[in-house]
């Protein structure tokens, strides 16, 4: 993985996931596995850390699925993509955010997370 693109479309494609043993799949060839993620509400170290994460979200969202939101930026190993969270065929998601990731040897090694929009129950 070494375009922009690339990278936020398979990091959305692994938080949509609802196989967990697909979810770890995709987190291994795709992540580093001393990787880490944060933002505002939790954080992970290493693979199956991130991999609870991400089932938690799933959990706590049933029905809900991430989207990109415009076009992913990046330069060196660094990517910047925003998403949206909402139900079924949303047009107006109630979560939006903005991740950076670093990239080092084409996989992901880091993940910073910025919540954009809340609904004040999320």
């Amino acid at each position: 993985m070494t375009d922009a693109t690339t990278i936020a479309e398979r990091y959305i494609a692994l938080w949509n996931e609802p196989d967990p043993a697909v979810r770890r799949e995709l987190l291994a060839q795709d992540w580093a596995d001393a990787a880490t993620y944060a933002d505002p509400i939790m954080a992970g170290r290493g693979l199956a850390e991130i991999d609870g994460l991400i089932g938690g979200v799933q959990q706590r969202f049933p029905n809900f699925s991430f989207r990109l939101i415009g076009k992913p930026d990046g330069h060196g190993e660094y990517v910047r993509f925003s998403w949206s969270l909402g139900p079924g065929d949303f047009v107006d998601a109630p979560i939006e955010g903005t991740d950076f990731a670093v990239v080092r040897d084409g996989r992901i090694a880091a993940v910073t997370g910025f919540l954009d929009k809340v609904p004040a129950a999320a």
